[in-house]
């Protein structure tokens, strides 16, 4: 075989090694992505990217048809195999056109549908809004069974009506997440538009939107896996390609290995320098993040302290009214005359519970403690996580190309801007 008879040949594999080693770039770009995520509690998800670990619960359940189990979203199939002779046409050795017949058989899916709704991620402070559309969704196998004509399954769950040339046999498969299933979401936090908190939903802005029941140890090495293999086996089809190209083109040869290890250098260098400057501004965006969970306690509390101040104010003026119109009311004379005010207060008075709105206080004050602890130990995780990719070799060398310096953890030492007193007058 020629130089030139080969060269088309080639192509091929060639374009396919270096179409892996994009595959594989950009598997090592989500896994540093992954890695350099910390996990964020559902009262402490910001705008942004985050990732979030808890159990998927909601007020609406499916009850999944196969395997009756009360699930968030499931979908369900049923296949039935067929098998039939068939006339194919075909050449023979001396290129002559004959027929012959051939026995093929196949699945065709007779029955089946899927039901996703949004649901809420549950986890010790609260709860998190989820919609899987578009995302990388992964689900539970709840239910796989193959049965044949004569068992109860076949008919109660499938169709009444076979297909052509059944072989009277037919799967049963679903999968979906039952409520209470742990999952580990990864995606871009938004504001909610009908109440003011976040929630993850499908973004185009977002990096990636995994929802699944594995941890994410376990899909970091995922990731890590496939970056390792598209390289390996991107490398072994340029050289193969390579090969093709004949014994009299080393040159050749050489040129478009040389060529691909340059190609993964320059990838490598590109997904580390990227993935550090986003780390690098996820840090300075956390740091900011306690300054408005500050703002938030500086501006919320003082407002419900006053509004709760007037409350209870209120109440212990009525408490008073009613105290004496009771005592007016003793007097069989008066009760004529107080009985118009009397009403009036009975009116207003059921309504007044100033312990249950001490309690909605509590409550604020403890979420909003929460909320900056929280903020505080994001912030630290994740300058940690930098700080740690600053020294790693061989990421370090790539660092010094734009003098990265490494971030200042948060201390509370020397903290001035403390917390907001709650005190009422006597």
């Amino acid at each position: 075989m020629s130089a030139a008879e080969a060269s088309p040949v080639g192509l091929f594999p060639l374009a396919l090694g270096f179409l892996l080693l994009w595959f594989g770039l950009n598997a090592g770009r989500k896994r540093r992505l992954l890695d350099d995520t910390p996990l964020s509690k559902t009262l402490g998800v910001f705008i942004g990217e985050v990732e979030v670990t808890g159990v998927c619960v909601t007020s609406t359940p499916f009850q999944s048809y196969l395997s009756g189990r009360m699930c968030v979203l499931y979908d369900w199939s049923v296949e039935e195999e067929w098998e039939r002779w068939e006339t194919e046409t075909y050449r023979d050795k001396d290129g002559r056109t004959r027929t012959r017949r051939v026995l093929r058989s196949g699945w065709t899916t007779v029955a089946g549908t899927e039901h996703t709704q949004g649901f809420y991620l549950k986890d010790e402070f609260g709860f998190l809004w989820v919609h899987p559309r578009g995302a990388d969704l992964e689900t539970l196998d709840l239910f796989s069974e193959t049965v044949s004509r004569h068992e109860d399954l076949y008919f109660a769950k499938g169709p009444s009506d076979e297909i052509a040339d059944s072989t009277g046999r037919r799967r049963f498969r679903e999968s979906g997440l039952p409520v209470g299933t742990q999952l580990f979401v990864r995606g871009r936090a938004t504001e909610r538009s009908d109440i003011v908190a976040p929630q993850i939903i499908q973004d185009p802005k977002a990096d990636m939107f995994i929802i699944t029941p594995r941890k994410e140890s376990e899909v970091s090495a995922g990731k890590d896996t496939t970056y390792w293999l598209c390289n390996l086996i991107g490398l072994l089809a340029v050289i193969g390609g390579c090969s093709l190209l004949g014994g009299q083109q080393y040159p050749a040869v050489f040129a478009l290995v040389a060529g691909y290890f340059v190609a993964w250098a320059a990838g490598w260098v590109w997904m580390v320098f990227n993935s550090l400057v986003g780390l690098r501004n996820r840090v300075r965006q956390a740091h900011s993040l306690i300054d408005v969970q500050l703002k938030r306690r500086a501006d919320l509390i003082p407002a419900l302290v006053a509004c709760l101040q007037g409350f209870r104010q209120y109440e212990a003026e009525l408490q008073t009214t009613i105290a004496t119109l009771r005592a007016q009311g003793g007097r069989a004379p008066q009760v004529a005359a107080v009985a118009s005010s009397l009403v009036a207060v009975v009116e207003r008075y059921p309504d007044l519970k100033a312990d249950q709105s001490f309690q909605g206080l509590m409550k604020h004050l403890t979420e909003t403690e929460d909320r900056i602890a929280l903020a505080r130990a994001y912030a630290n995780d994740i300058t940690t996580f930098y700080n740690t990719r600053l020294e790693r070799i061989p990421d370090a060398y790539v660092a010094q190309i734009i003098s990265m310096q490494p971030g200042a953890l948060f201390v509370a030492t020397g903290f001035e801007r403390k917390a907001v007193d709650v005190k009422f007058p006597a």
